[in-house]
């Protein structure tokens, strides 16, 4: 054998350790990609019980309106609207109200509050959340045929006006498209931003995003979502980085909101939750598990 070949021979046998041993660390870069983003493990993971409702055509305005609202002064004082109306984990609110014309001039569904259930779960990266509900029939609009069902969360961060108290209710006001004065405007805020995630029932999921407008696309939090209807019953899990508008850290708590459209309705005749806290190793109404 030649000098040459043997330098040859050398560098193939080289050659071949290095594949073998990239393809090894390949292998185990997967795995541990696998590792950090495989599911929580929700056995652990307590279930909380929030109730949503219809809204019909109250906007922001309204619930600060002293005259229409008698707990707009509660507001003022910094009381959040969930401290007002959630007793014992129940909503106290006159559910006769919500169905009547003066809140829903154009036609009220006929369940007008069912609970979500709602887990939640964080690491190093991620925060995970996973609602279960029961949607009901019988609602007035059906306007989006694509889907039966939308489940919604939404995180105003620390800039939105009444965020805190109001949670995603705080995006939704008078002038918007398909209130009864309302023009052709989407969700908004005034100042700050929320991050938007939302599963349709269609298999689409959206990362979006409430500042001067509602964006359906372009979110900073970098959302997914999946979700299964097993008998009469949903369960939809989302996932979102603790990076975003709102960022999510550790040892804190952190404001949200929920909305479920069910029976396909479309635009503002979903149910909602009030403004409630999810906390990352910390108090909040929703105590969320570290994997």
């Amino acid at each position: 054998m030649t000098h040459a070949q043997n330098t040859f021979d050398v560098e193939i046998t080289t050659m071949k350790k290095n594949f073998v041993s990239l393809a090894v660390c390949g292998a185990f870069l997967a795995l541990g990609s696998t590792a950090a983003m495989a599911a929580p493990d929700w056995s652990k993971a307590a279930k909380r019980d929030i109730h949503v409702f219809h809204p019909g055509a109250a906007p922001i305005e309204w619930i600060q309106g002293k005259g229409e609202h008698s707990g707009a002064s509660g507001l003022k004082k910094g009381e959040s609207c969930a401290g007002c109306h959630v007793e014992d984990g129940k909503l106290s609110l006159d559910t006769k109200r919500l169905g009547s014309k003066e809140m829903e001039p154009k036609g009220a569904p006929k369940t007008l509050t069912y609970p979500v259930s709602v887990q939640a779960a964080f690491d190093a990266t991620n925060l995970y959340v996973r609602l279960t509900f029961k949607a009901p029939t019988g609602g007035f609009d059906k306007s989006d045929k694509e889907n039966e069902v939308k489940a919604t969360i939404m995180f105003p961060n620390d800039k939105v006006p009444l965020g805190d108290q109001a949670g995603c209710w705080a995006a939704c006001h008078q002038d918007a498209k398909g209130m009864p004065n309302g023009k052709d405007k989407t969700k908004y805020v005034s100042a700050g931003a929320m991050d938007l995630m939302q599963w349709k029932s269609s298999g689409k999921s959206v990362d979006g995003f409430v500042a001067d407008k509602r964006n359906m696309e372009g979110g900073k939090a970098g959302a997914t979502a999946e979700g299964a209807k097993a008998g009469d019953t949903y369960t939809v899990t989302f996932t979102r980085k603790l990076a975003g508008n709102a960022v999510l850290a550790p040892g804190k708590a952190v404001p949200f909101g929920i909305a479920i459209h069910a029976d396909n309705a479309g635009g503002r005749f979903h149910h909602v939750s009030f403004g409630h806290t999810i906390g990352l190793g910390a108090d909040g109404d929703v105590k969320a598990a570290k994997q």
